[in-house]
């Protein structure tokens, strides 16, 4: 089985229900991540969360296997969660399939991945398992989950405060329902009992803004601002922002200049480009000034290695949580010093 998100939701209760192997793939993590959560739900006997990495798999591709058809102690019901990066787990879920008995159900986050890799093509044709393929979202297509989001908790939000929420989440449906659940705590709102949302109550529960969020170290970073570096990163500190969800805002942009990249080719025009994206809703327009210097920094072989350094840099901040900051501006001060233009 294939899907995309345009109609994953569709056939997700019924893959569910017949699958045994899921393989999330696609540049928009988030999507990915939210689609994974969304089967491990709707699984007959979800029972126990088994985590395991690509890395580990690819260094052990029997351990998959073994583990799926393992039981728990008390001999209940358990799920294996892997996230893996590309095809990383592609050796080992070819000895699951190989096995026999039956195996618990598998769910597989990969990053960099496609519906083109070599593990989504060993699944795409099999009645037991599900391929779903995850593309980068536009800001006009989260505004619209967010709005929906907030009518299933009870929420009655405006078109300009859920794109808000959309810009401030970076465009992260996982950050962004964050911020719709504390706004429906904070209103006490429920699906029998909505409530209306306005700006004061978005501030009231300290919702970030483009001046207090992500984005400002994004741009300074990826722009290769290296003066404005240390201020950037003493915000990161004082404010507390989560090292993870801050390092999912920088792959979310670097996706983003990758389907840019993908449209633009070797020799487009970027003003032109960002102009046609905007006016279609597919870029905000306060970003196109960050992603044309960004564009020019970032290109072909450059933004391979980019997107590699991210992925490497978040499996270090998952291995490594007590230093996940530390980490993370060592590996910031990285990417601001290659992307400096050259003097």
């Amino acid at each position: 089985m294939k899907a995309s998100q345009k109609d994953f939701r569709g056939i997700a209760a019924n893959a569910a229900r017949q699958a045994r192997v899921f393989f999330f793939c696609g540049p928009d993590e988030a999507g990915t991540t939210d689609a994974a959560n969304h089967i491990a739900a709707l699984l007959p006997e979800p029972g126990e969360r088994v985590e395991l990495s690509g890395a580990d798999l690819r260094k052990d591709p029997v351990r998959l296997g073994d583990e799926a058809r393992s039981t728990s102690l008390f001999g209940d019901a358990r799920h294996i969660w892997v996230r893996a990066a590309g095809d990383e787990a592609h050796d080992a879920v070819e000895n699951l399939l190989s096995g026999e008995g039956e195996a618990c159900p598998v769910l597989i986050v990969a990053s960099s991945a496609t519906d083109k890799s070599r593990t989504a093509k060993l699944l795409a044709n099999r009645p037991d398992a599900l391929v779903a393929m995850f593309y980068l979202p536009d800001l006009r297509s989260v505004t619209g989950s967010v709005r929906d989001m907030a009518d299933a908790a009870g929420v009655r939000l405006g078109g300009d405060l859920a794109e808000r929420i959309a810009r401030a989440a970076a465009l992260d449906t996982r950050l962004a329902q964050s911020e719709v659940t504390k706004l429906a705590l904070y209103l006490d709102a429920s699906p029998a009992a909505p409530r209306n949302a306005d700006l004061a109550a978005l501030e009231a529960i300290g919702a970030s803004t483009e001046d207090d969020g992500f984005m400002p170290l994004v741009n300074v970073v990826l722009s290769g601002q290296t003066a404005k570096l240390p201020g950037e990163l003493q915000r990161l500190r004082e404010l507390g922002m989560n090292p993870v969800g801050l390092l999912l805002a920088f792959e979310r942009r670097a996706a983003q200049l990758a389907d840019l990249a993908g449209k633009l080719g070797p020799r487009g025009d970027i003003k032109a480009l960002l102009d046609a994206e905007s006016t279609a809703r597919r870029v905000f327009w306060k970003d196109t000034r960050d992603l044309a210097t960004q564009l020019g920094r970032w290109r072909g072989k450059r933004l391979s290695r980019l997107l590699d350094r991210l992925m490497d840099l978040h499996r270090a901040l998952l291995g490594n949580s007590q230093n996940a900051e530390l980490l993370l501006a060592q590996g910031l001060a990285e990417i601001t010093r290659a992307a400096a233009p050259r003097s």
